[in-house]
């Protein structure tokens, strides 16, 4: 296997995939990589629920539906089976972010734990983790180019999984990323009810690249959606070539909220903004905020820097012993309809990070 960047030996090994063809025809491909790659399969559901996301994915998302029934033909299923290919991933058997919108460029750090999903577990309940061999979670990224010959070409990271995007570009100059929205408040449930009819929050990033040209239309289509977040909400920020952005937020009692600046950068980390508008006044950080509220100041501070300066001034320091690190930083520039990435190989010497040069990815047809 060819890897743009890292290799097992390092922390990430990043492969990208170029798919074309029609969105059945990408859905295939997608479904045979993570065959090859992994032990995964999909998960058995209700067949009324299965039968409701069908026709709500078929309404309101047929790109996916389409990539769906391939997915399914690669798994030697009907495309009326009552399974889940959420979450389909392609890690091998065995968080807090930051981000800013200057009006030109979309950047992002993506912050995230360096365990894999038992090591999690077990952290989660209180346990000490084990090493079980199997690889951290976010250690196995892909960028995906996908351009089909009936919907809008993407370029889109996911940190493993192949239905869904941290962040991404397509062709019309539409950029978005997500971020943690809550991280004080995340909890996973306890009793998780499984997918349900409409978007999870990994979904929501290529929801908006597969179907939206523009800011307006990106809006209308984050209105129309059903979205469930298991415990774990996210916020997403989004702009186009336009110059103008958005974080899209929901708040209690499932109000929504569209965040926007006059002028100026539009900054968010791992907190409700309409709920902390001002900066001036923001809460002291605790252990549990992950410094959310010190990153926003500081980003919001560097950003006439750029994107880059801006990102690496918040990044996490490498400290021996913590289980998370900044896995990658990018910049998705509409004009050009480029996602550039820098990636984390693995800790260094005296204290620093190794990163990968940063690369280029595009979305030409």
């Amino acid at each position: 296997m060819t890897y743009a960047t890292g290799s097992p030996e390092d922390f990430l090994a990043v492969r990208h995939l170029t798919l074309r063809g029609s969105q059945a025809e990408i859905g295939q491909a997608l479904g045979a990589e993570v065959k090859a790659r992994s032990d995964w399969s999909p998960s058995s559901i209700d067949p009324i629920a299965a039968k409701a996301r069908r026709t709500w994915f078929a309404r309101n998302w047929p790109e996916y539906a389409g990539r769906l029934a391939g997915f399914a033909e690669a798994y030697g299923l009907p495309a009326d089976a009552a399974v889940s290919f959420d979450d389909a991933s392609a890690l091998p058997a065995g968080s807090g972010c930051s981000a800013l919108w200057t009006g030109s460029a979309l950047g992002r750090n993506y912050d995230f734990f360096t365990m894999s999903w038992t090591q999690l577990g077990a952290v989660m309940a209180g346990k000490e983790p084990v090493d079980d061999g199997t690889v951290p979670m976010a250690s196995r990224p892909y960028v995906l180019t996908t351009i089909p010959d009936d919907g809008i070409a993407s370029t889109t990271l996911t940190m493993s999984t192949m239905d869904g995007a941290t962040e991404g570009v397509n062709e019309a100059g539409l950029v978005v990323a997500l971020l943690m929205a809550d991280i004080e408040a995340a909890t996973p449930l306890a009793d998780d009810p499984g997918p349900q009819a409409g978007l999870s929050v990994m979904q929501v990033c290529r929801y908006l690249l597969d179907t939206c040209e523009n800011l307006d239309e990106a809006k209308e289509a984050l209105m129309l959606a059903k979205q469930y977040s298991h415990g774990a909400p996210c916020h997403y920020i989004v702009a186009d070539a336009s110059g103008r952005g958005f974080v899209y937020e929901r708040g209690a009692h499932d109000i929504e909220y569209f965040v926007e600046v006059a002028d100026g950068p539009l900054c968010v980390t791992n907190h409700l903004l309409h709920r902390h508008s001002d900066i001036d006044a923001l809460p002291e950080d605790t252990p549990e905020t992950m410094r959310t509220y010190e990153r926003l100041r500081t980003v919001t501070k560097e950003a006439g820097a750029g994107p880059r300066a801006a990102l690496d001034a918040v990044s996490f320091a490498v400290e021996p012993g913590e289980p998370w690190r900044t896995l990658w930083r990018s910049v998705l520039d509409p004009a050009a309809r480029t996602l550039s990435t820098r990636f984390y190989l693995g800790d260094g010497e005296n204290g620093t990070a190794r990163h990968s040069p940063e690369l280029t990815f595009g979305v030409s047809r």
